[in-house]
């Protein structure tokens, strides 16, 4: 390789693989930048809850390529998504990223932090001074600690709040460049250390091609009921996705026998609404599949969910791969929000309702039922002629790797 290419370093504690389930961005981001000349490391820790699958790891760091991607895994804690041993993860990793093999892994001439977490930016602001890096570059997938805030119902002047807002000023002052998944953010960075200057949008996105589809099991598929109308929703299930309300329309649903709700994933939150559901029988909660299976699933429903809950955090926009899965899909989507120019409300390829109402989203499932299958159809077809001219990671890829030229 070029003996002037560019060492790029991706410091992000939850980067995956192709096979790993969960936060691909930048493994698919880096087959791009690699032909354009660049040398990628992603710099990712050994254990997330959110992974298919973990990584084999021996010793503090161990080095793998991954389908030409060059990763270094980080040694972290294993730890249970709801208790302070999470937290205590990713302090771990911050700490152990000052003693990255550098030898092995190249002098970085740009360093990406993506966060959450977001305590590398520290880390990763001295290892630019110490090399010498050209670049910072400090990446927003959610802001925090306003999340935590506004979703975790936290005060300001929380200890955990203030902590974490330490870090986040620091990154935004310190940090050359914010590229943030968030369309409406630079008012956010403005407003905190007056830094909207360094704003720069480059949403999640997904493509065809870099998916295969793979079948789904029998067992799996013979729990979804023929001759319903399937409403499904893939992902996690946590806080911010609103499907305390989704089960709440399920059960002002349960009489009706026209109606099935789906939802697919793993989440701290999936056994509250199990126990919430379980004499609905009109919802079927299964297990997280992989990756390239969820467009095989996705066939199964007539109508895709995603939900946000009624907060001014949702203002700064979203980013969610579900909203991608469904509408590579061709699938029409019932969108729960504030008209937050979400990817469904800016291509037409759904409908939108009032978040935190469980009524709203029944409204909205008899709407689309009352539709004909060819204008849901229709619906669908413009929802993913916008992703895929849109959102494609090879058009991403490159407006990333524009910042690094820069």
């Amino acid at each position: 390789m070029d003996k002037q290419a560019q060492t790029i370093w991706i410091i992000n504690q939850f980067a995956g693989t192709h096979t790993s389930g969960w936060g691909e961005r930048h493994f698919y981001f880096s087959q791009y930048w690699i032909k354009r000349g660049c040398r990628v490391q992603i710099i990712s820790g050994s254990y997330n809850h959110m992974f298919n699958e973990l990584p084999k790891t021996t010793g503090h760091f161990t080095q793998e390529v991954v389908e030409g991607i060059p990763f270094c895994w980080v040694k972290t804690p294993v730890y249970n998504p709801k208790s302070m041993m999470r937290f205590w993860s990713f302090l771990v990793f911050a700490f152990k990223i000052l003693f990255l093999p550098v030898r092995q892994l190249g002098k970085p001439d740009i360093i990406v932090v993506s966060s959450m977490p977001i305590f590398p930016i520290l880390t990763g602001y001295w290892l630019k001074r110490k090399y010498k890096a050209s670049k910072l570059i400090f990446e927003i997938r959610d802001i925090w600690p306003l999340t935590l805030i506004l979703l975790g119902n936290k005060s300001p002047n929380h200890p955990a709040v203030r902590f974490i807002g330490w870090f986040e000023k620091f990154g935004y002052k310190k940090a050359d460049l914010i590229v943030s998944l968030l369309p409406n953010a630079r008012e956010h960075f403005e407003e905190i250390a007056g830094c909207g200057h360094k704003f720069r949008y480059i949403p999640n996105g997904l493509e065809s091609k870099v998916l295969q589809s793979e079948p789904l099991d029998a067992k799996i598929t013979d729990v979804i009921p023929e001759n319903r109308f399937i409403i499904g929703y893939t992902g996690t299930i946590g806080l911010a996705n609103a499907l305390e309300f989704f089960v709440e329309a399920a059960g002002l649903l349960k009489k009706d026998t026209r109606f099935h709700f789906v939802i697919v994933g793993e989440g701290y939150l999936k056994q509250e609404l199990m126990d919430k559901s379980k004499d609905f029988g009109n919802i079927t909660f299964i297990s997280k599949i992989r990756k390239n299976q969820v467009q095989t699933m996705i066939q199964y429903f007539d109508i895709c969910f995603v939900g946000r809950n009624d907060t001014p955090l949702f203002k700064h926009g979203v980013s969610a791969n579900k909203y991608f899965d469904y509408m590579l899909a061709g699938k029409p989507v019932l969108d729960s929000n504030n008209k937050i120019k979400d990817p469904i409300e800016l291509s037409g390829g759904g409908i939108i309702v009032q978040p935190d109402s469980a009524q709203a989203i029944v409204q909205g499932i008899l709407d689309l039922f009352q539709m004909t299958k060819t204008e849901r159809a229709e619906m669908g077809q413009r929802g993913k002629q916008y992703i895929e001219q849109h959102h494609s990671i090879e058009h991403l890829a490159m407006e990333y790797f524009k910042l690094f030229k820069a």
